[in-house]
């Protein structure tokens, strides 16, 4: 039976449900917005006044077009306003009991043809349907917030939901100019399912003391180039609604990963929700504001600063491409670079790959043909680490096998002078690895560059339990020198950003080899529901999935947990040949 959803009801006006209302209103349809009193119905309309109002500013909507907006919506204290519309929406608090007495008592008001939905973000749309005497025509509407911008709306079926509903509410999501995914009952669905699992795991690190949250959320910012980083990001979400939605997820699959951080409970039971309160991770300006204001976790600039080394020349030992922009880097802000490589068409290489670099910055307007001539002629190279005996600092940039790189670092310590940092670019291996191999570890640092480093704005600066404070602070402000944001971290493995990255990676390939979702729904839930500026197969297939499955392989063998073993399929494509795009095959075809 086809059936036309024109008429929306949404139950409940909270930043979600208000914002629910105003995207059907946007788009011409009639709404019935109603809360439980007066005092809730008037939060709720200033809530939709206060959002397309920001919008007449901006230029994206005129006055007259609000006002047309605001009289579509008819708002109410009384859930049997809502008795003859075509589609009801809950948007309530995220606690089963309410919802579940909500579905109840919509079940005897609505007419027969209604399609009664919920925008829960994780409990089971099974068990709200069974409230009701037709459980067939429940199913989930998760919107993302803020709704009126993000684009994703995942659509939740469950084992008996009617096929005609689910085509019904997918035709409305794009009438609402949404994206929509298709997906079964199962706690977190996609995009909660695979976003918290990391956003739990970021906690850890911060309750664990290995970074500061400032550095956790510039890490993944600059990193991976996300919009927000996890902390800031658990700030605007809510910390009680991260809390429901991973204990829901924890409760379903029993996977330690999901298990609530103990922080998190602390911090919820003080009353720190977040932005909506004032204070969560960060103080804000006041509760409601995102401003975030110092308090007594604000880094300071100390009145005395630590002491650091003079750093006036670079060596970078390597010629693939992450050797070629750091050297670029360096070169650019006025530093003599050494490059040393196998052989001296290598080294010539370099240089052409910095010169080809510089033209397409060039055709730009992000350099000239001046800046190009200044920048190449601080590039010395050289096939003979020989070279590098009187260079103040050397980047070490070579194949990433801890042998290999164990025994440059034992050439490096012969011929360095002494006082020379000694950095090493991995980006999982353990750097005390390297550093035990030479008779100065305290001069050993990692200098974890992001791909491509000409391009990225992060380095993950990684000490050891033996490397000299005035290294580590040379370092942190040599990054800033260079027009980079450094971020410090401990030596283990994947430090902050493959660690918090690749589970994620993992549990989105677990999640394709159980059928749950396609790679393409998965993607799509992903970039529109989160706004990452890509998918996770997307994003894996361009990594190469060999370097994924090391990385991943590092942190099992690192922290033993089973969380954190590869997934299967994963291996597997591996085994097949299959890395991605440098092979032309990967989860996709090229």
């Amino acid at each position: 039976m086809e059936r036309s959803l024109d008429t929306i009801g949404v139950v409940g006006l909270g930043t979600m449900g208000a914002g629910i209302v105003e995207v059907c209103a946007r788009h011409g349809l009639p709404v019935v917005a109603v809360d439980m009193d007066d005092a809730a119905v008037a939060r709720g309309r200033g809530h939709v006044e206060r959002s397309t109002g920001r919008a007449v500013e901006r230029g994206k909507m005129s006055a007259e077009e609000q006002q047309e907006v605001l009289a579509r919506v008819t708002f109410a204290a009384d859930l049997e306003a809502v008795a003859d519309c075509d589609l009801v929406v809950e948007a309530v608090p995220e606690i089963l009991a309410i919802k579940r007495e909500l579905f109840a008592r919509l079940d005897g008001i609505v007419k027969e043809s209604c399609v009664l939905a919920t925008n829960t973000s994780s409990l089971s749309v099974t068990e709200l349907s069974v409230a009701t005497s037709h459980p067939e025509r429940v199913l989930g509407l998760h919107f993302f917030n803020p709704a009126p911008v993000q684009k994703l709306v995942e659509i939740i079926s469950t084992v008996v939901t009617d096929p005609d509903i689910v085509t019904a509410a997918r035709e409305l999501a794009e009438r609402l100019g949404k994206t929509p995914v298709v997906v079964g009952d199962k706690a977190g669905f996609i995009g909660n399912y695979l976003l918290f699992g990391y956003l739990n795991h970021a906690m850890s690190m911060y309750e664990s003391r290995y970074a500061t949250r400032e550095d956790l959320d510039a890490a993944m910012q600059y990193g991976c180039g996300y919009p927000m980083g996890p902390l800031a990001l658990l700030d605007l979400i809510g910390l009680d609604t991260a809390y429901q939605v991973l204990d829901t997820m924890y409760r379903e699959g029993r996977d330690k990963l999901h298990a609530p951080s103990p922080i998190l409970k602390q911090m919820v039971t003080a009353g720190l929700l977040g932005r909506k309160t004032g204070r969560g991770f960060y103080t804000y300006e006041a509760p409601g504001s995102g401003t975030i204001v110092a308090d007594a976790l604000t880094p300071v600039e100390s009145a005395s600063p630590r002491p650091t080394r003079d750093v006036a020349t670079v060596g970078v030992v390597g010629t693939g491409t992450m050797a070629a922009g750091i050297v670029e880097v360096f070169a650019k802000a006025g530093y003599p670079v050494t490059v040393v490589g196998r052989s001296e068409d290598k080294a010539a290489g370099v240089a052409a790959a910095i010169g080809a670099s510089l033209d397409r910055a060039i055709s730009k307007g992000r350099a000239t043909e001046e800046t190009k001539a200044e920048a190449l002629g601080r590039i010395t190279s050289a096939t003979d680490v020989a070279a590098l005996a009187d260079v103040d600092l050397v980047v070490e940039a070579i194949a990433e096998d801890v042998e290999v790189k164990t025994e440059m670092f034992r050439r490096l310590d012969g011929v360095c002078k002494q006082g020379a940092i000694l950095a090493t670019t991995t980006s999982s291996l353990p750097v005390i690895q390297v550093a035990a191999a030479t008779t100065r570890p305290a001069d050993v640092i990692g200098m974890h560059f992001f791909n491509p480093a000409q391009v990225m704005k992060l380095v993950e600066v990684v000490t050891t339990v033996s490397t000299a404070g005035d290294v580590e602070e040379t370092v942190l402000q040599l990054c800033k020198a260079i027009g980079k944001v450094p971020v410090r971290c401990g030596d283990r493995a994947g430090f902050i950003v493959n660690a918090l990255l690749f589970p994620y990676l993992n549990d989105a390939v677990k999640m394709l080899e159980a059928h749950y979702a396609t790679a393409d729904d998965i993607d799509t839930a992903m970039k529109n529901g989160c706004a990452l500026p890509m998918g996770p197969f997307e994003l894996l297939d361009v990594v190469g999935l060999d370097v994924s499955y090391a990385i991943q392989r590092q942190l099992y063998l690192e922290f033993r947990d089973r969380g954190y073993a590869p997934a299967p399929l994963l291996e597997h494509m591996v085994t097949a040949g299959y890395l991605g795009r440098k092979t032309k095959r990967g989860f996709r075809t090229y």
